[in-house]
Parts: C-alpha cells; structure tokens; sequence
C-alpha cells in the first residue's frame, strides 16, 4: 500500500533483511552501544554485529575529521600533502 501511494519511497525488492539491517544502522548512527544493537538483532557474538560499524563510511570519516581537529590539524582535501604540512610532519616525528 505504501508503495502504491509513494512509489519513489519504498524500493521494488525490500526483504525483512533489508529492514533489520537498516535498522541497526539507524541505531548505530544514533548512538546506540553495539551491545544492544547485537542484543535487538539476536546475535550471539559482538562480532557478528561489528558489520554494521565497519559499514558506517560516514562514521568514519568522522571520526578522522575529529582526529586531525584533536591534533590540531585542518581537515585534510584532496589537493593537500602530507608532505608539505609541517605540523603534520611534525606530529609523526614526535611519535618516534
């Protein structure tokens, strides 16, 4: 029915897999532990959940914006070096 009244909504094939896996994926974005999320899903291991955080690209790239901001550092485009960045250089140095 909701496909009838919304057709660019709701995909031609859509599965009870496509449902769950959207799910998790909301809750993780949302914050949601990978604990309960595996607990909702019934997976016996952590690990099995763990697909749905390696999934997450936007996640990622978060986290690595939060990084160079952490450290100082501008976000890092296309057009810039590693190697023409000093403080960058002088970061990874200082890890020596």
């Amino acid at each position: 029915m909701a496909r009838s009244e919304h057709p660019d909504l709701i995909p031609e094939m859509i599965s009870p897999h496509v449902l769950r896996h959207s799910k998790a994926m909301h809750l993780l974005q949302a914050g949601v532990n990978l604990i309960y999320i595996r607990d909702l899903l019934g997976h016996v291991s952590v690990q099995t959940t763990e697909v749905y955080a390696r999934a997450d690209s936007k996640a990622k790239r978060e986290a690595l914006e939060k990084a160079y901001a952490d450290i100082g550092l501008t976000t890092p485009t296309a057009q810039t070096s590693w190697e023409r960045d000093p403080k960058l250089k002088a970061f990874l140095k200082s890890l020596g």
